[in-house]
């Protein structure tokens, strides 16, 4: 006996409720007080990669599309989190905000405007330009699981 599917969802294997065809993923814009000439580009990028490669969605520029995600960084800042005696630091920690705001054209309930922040700690001993990319890798990777999860998964 063949049952009837209710409703046009479709299932992912991550987990992710997909009702529509097309997004229209923005460039994030770079806000922060600290810029990095190729942080907009690099977490774009790799939220693009993440929503496109667990959800089959195509990327369209319009403004038509089932989903539209805007954003910006807001911020880029390195602080010290560890020190040892009264002036040495031993750790330091590159943080980075995303302020993303989703629309939902088939279920306006699931539209949002959030921010997320994702940190990623290096010793005090290395300079920041010599980590920075590893650093950056880890945090965009972190910030695109929590936006695509927050936008698509609901657990």
């Amino acid at each position: 006996m063949l049952l009837p599917l209710a409703g046009c969802k479709v299932y992912s294997f991550s987990g992710a409720t997909i009702e529509g065809k097309t997004i229209n993923i923005h460039q994030l814009e770079n806000k922060a007080r600290n810029v990095v000439p190729s942080l907009s580009a690099t977490l774009s990028q790799k939220i693009q990669r993440r929503i496109l490669s667990q959800t089959g969605l195509k990327p369209v520029t319009d403004d038509d599309a089932d989903y539209d995600m805007t954003g910006q960084i807001t911020a880029y800042e390195v602080t010290v989190t560890a020190a040892q005696g009264v002036q040495v630091a031993t750790k330091n920690r590159l943080t980075i905000s995303v302020q993303i705001e989703f629309k939902n054209r088939l279920n306006e309930k699931a539209n949002f405007s959030q921010t997320f922040t994702r940190f990623s700690d290096f010793n005090a001993s290395q300079m920041l330009q010599s980590v920075e990319g590893a650093l950056i890798e880890d945090i965009g990777n972190q910030l695109a699981d929590d936006i695509f999860n927050k936008a698509f998964v609901n657990w």
